[in-house]
């Protein structure tokens, strides 16, 4: 069943690289506003809610409130629950026997403990994927959409330690995310429902901007949210290379450096791949694009997810969290040789089947290429 809350749920949506961590943390300063870390739980959870079996049974809920709560990247987000008991804990809280009830004890429970602030959001960037499905749940959801400049996007994606492992595969991630989003803009754009920011305008004129997403949201403007940087979120990912402008305040050094970091090959390639989105998003792109033969691209993707893999272990990368994303998948199995679903049940919803389905869902690297190199899982950070 569809949760309607009394304080509106607020979704940070946009391509990863684009400044949703940014704005989390902003509006997380909001006397009023809870903004948790990154959850995943739309993209990795939600389309297989039918593994779960009936959530009438006890063990089979309680199995969905476990992986939802000890699968999220910051371990239950840093809330002081005792893991023996955090589940009983989550449960006690939802509203309903649901993916949506859990999801939402979640939220409160976070709410609760930083601040007793009566208003709860969520910054995960693959949500942009599941616009329709956050609504069938949460009806009175608003979603921020923010965009940035993809050359900018791509070339931090391809610096970082989770992202693309060349240029063809930051463009071709960046145009599918934000052509993905055109359909939800043409339908709820201009209502209370969607609103678009632009990161190179959030980080200029900060106040401005954030102002306006106050009017959107109905709430009054605060200005701590510019004080993002010396909250715990904010010491903590500045410390992190791929978040070290969380570290210090708002800042426009970061707009325009693909200059730096991308060849004038590398922009032909992203004019090719993704120009068309670019242009129609509101930026320039006087740079022509280069002709790729469908060869290239398929060498270029193979190299890209190899890239990847081969990268999960490395300085700062994604092993551990990639881990628990592969757990979950062999988890499905294991409940369906318990029983406790079949083929008959499985309701093959978006984005299973999809081409980009790794993609969407958030893995950061492809089940081919991890497989050929035997990467071996990790459950706890060294």
């Amino acid at each position: 069943m569809a949760i309607e809350l009394k304080e509106r749920p607020i979704f940070v949506i946009g391509y990863e690289r684009s400044g949703t961590t940014l704005l989390m943390a902003m509006l997380g300063c909001h006397p009023r506003l809870s903004m948790p870390e990154v959850g995943w739980l739309f993209p990795r959870i939600y389309p297989w809610r039918h593994t779960y079996g009936d959530l009438s049974v006890d063990g089979n809920l309680r199995t969905l409130a476990s992986e939802m709560l000890f699968g999220l990247n910051q371990p239950l987000w840093g809330m002081s629950l005792n893991p023996a008991t955090a589940v009983d804990e989550i449960l006690s809280l939802a509203p309903e026997r649901s993916f949506a009830g859990i999801y939402t004890a979640m939220h409160l429970r976070y709410a609760k403990e930083f601040g007793n602030k009566p208003r709860w959001g969520q910054k995960t960037p693959n949500n942009l994927y599941f616009v329709p499905q956050i609504l069938e749940n949460f009806p009175n959801a608003q979603f921020i959409f923010i965009t940035r400049d993809g050359r900018d996007a791509c070339a931090t994606s391809i610096e970082s330690a989770f992202g693309a492992g060349n240029i063809y595969g930051a463009a071709y991630t960046w145009n599918a995310a934000n052509a993905f989003v055109v359909p939800f803009r043409q339908r709820y754009g201009g209502s209370s429902t969607w609103f678009d920011v632009g990161y190179e305008a959030l980080v200029r004129e900060p106040t401005r901007v954030l102002q306006q997403v106050c009017d959107f949201i109905g709430e009054d403007f605060a200005p701590e949210m510019l004080d993002f940087f010396r909250t715990p979120t904010g010491v903590a990912r500045g410390k992190q290379r791929d978040h070290a402008p969380l570290g210090h305040s708002v800042s426009d050094q970061y707009v325009g450096i693909y200059k730096n970091l991308l060849s004038l090959r590398d922009q032909q390639i992203y004019a090719a791949v993704a120009g068309e989105t670019h242009r129609k998003a509101g930026y320039d792109l006087p740079i022509e694009p280069i002709a790729i033969s469908e060869q290239d691209k398929a060498l270029w993707w193979e190299w890209d997810g190899r890239y990847r893999a081969a990268r999960l272990d490395g300085p700062d990368g994604h092993l551990v969290f990639e881990s628990y994303r592969d757990w979950l998948v062999d988890q499905r199995q294991v409940r369906k040789q318990k029983g406790i679903w079949s083929d008959q049940d499985a309701t093959h919803e978006f984005p299973v089947g999809h081409p980009d389905e790794e993609i969407i869902v958030g893995f950061r690297a492809w089940k081919e290429w991890k497989d050929h190199f035997c990467i071996k899982r990790q459950y706890n950070k060294k």
